[in-house]
């Protein structure tokens, strides 16, 4: 059952539990190293050390995708917020500090009186003080913040407004889900918004090997320290012995597959205890973690990935280079 915390008048947290059956960190740790070939899901790079380094990341020179979509947003948000018509609310997946948000928030608020803003995020810690910060910047914002699992939030039936709703889902996180997975996220999406409603999607597209590349592997390395941060993280809440400095970040572009995958490479051959687990886990020299696949688009598969979900593609932006689409998609 959801918790409903009135945290102060204009801000409401609502605590969705994980699903029957949801694998824990320990788990997924210990299934994904014993597989063939090995791997690590994405979504545990973000804890608190983590999360920090992505945010670094968003402001090195390789990495344009934050410049970029920021840019689509701070060009054309005015158009964006009136394509639907007003009053609008906003739900946000993945509202992390909500900087770019903010450039949507400050536009729908040019054209009507208030706004009610719902973020969802896994940590509860990060969305309550990113949503104290924005009651705090804009007095005519409410917010009905959701701390769980997007799968779990949607799911739950706990997304209620009285108002059209502009869903928005950035950053190009779209793309760190396996295409089915992707597909299933977006269905799932569809289901909880109602006719009328929009989804405001960020997309990289697909470009040359080299650019992609450095992006996911920068010349000072803090892409390299944010994976190797899982090993870290292993060894402080399983109480592994993961050395980092023999693992070495990889990153490269698989063309047919239209992604960047990222992985772990054991430099030399070495095993690890991991002792909350009970288990030692050996490797070969060269023998690889996968732990991120980031999958780039063309603005055609996008609109065949929403439209498959019940979408109408409405609108789309880019930035001066082309690097980065923003589409805005109609809920049918």
């Amino acid at each position: 059952m959801s918790i409903r915390t009135a945290v102060s008048d204009r801000f409401e947290l609502i605590t969705v539990p994980r699903s029957h059956g949801e694998p824990s960190f320990a788990q997924d740790v210990s299934s994904g190293l014993c597989s063939r070939p090995k791997r690590l899901p994405s979504k545990y790079f973000y804890d608190d050390v983590g999360s920090a380094l992505f945010e670094t990341i968003t402001r090195l020179p390789e990495y344009y995708l934050t410049r970029a979509e920021t840019e689509i947003l701070s060009k054309w948000g005015w158009q964006i917020v009136r394509v639907l018509d007003a009053p609008l609310d906003f739900l946000e997946l993945g509202s992390g500090s909500a900087i770019k948000t903010r450039l949507l928030i400050g536009e729908a608020l040019r054209v009507q009186s208030q706004l009610r803003y719902s973020p969802i995020d896994i940590s509860t810690d990060a969305i309550r003080a990113s949503s104290m910060a924005l009651i705090e910047t804009y007095p005519a914002l409410r917010v009905r913040a959701y701390a769980g699992d997007y799968f779990d939030v949607l799911a739950s039936h706990e997304i209620l407004s009285d108002r059209k709703m502009l869903a928005m889902f950035m950053g190009s996180n779209i793309g760190n889900y396996e295409p089915e997975v992707a597909k299933q996220l977006l269905s799932l999406l569809s289901e909880a918004l109602r006719p009328g409603d929009g989804l405001l999607l960020g997309a990289d597209l697909k470009k040359d090997r080299a650019t992609l590349e450095s992006a996911y592997n920068d010349s000072i390395g803090v892409t390299a320290a944010f994976d190797l941060n899982l090993l870290a993280r292993i060894n402080r809440e399983l109480d592994a012995d993961f050395d980092p400095r023999e693992f070495a970040h990889v990153a490269h572009y698989d063309e047919r597959r239209g992604s960047v995958d990222s992985f772990l490479k054991a430099r030399e051959r070495t095993s690890v205890q991991i002792r909350a687990l009970d288990m030692r886990v050996k490797f070969r020299a060269g023998e690889c973690i996968h732990t991120e696949s980031s999958y780039k688009f063309t603005d055609e598969e996008i609109a065949a990935l929403a439209q498959d979900a019940g979408f109408r593609p409405e609108a789309v932006w880019h930035d001066r280079a082309k690097r980065f689409s923003v589409h805005l998609l109609a809920h049918e």
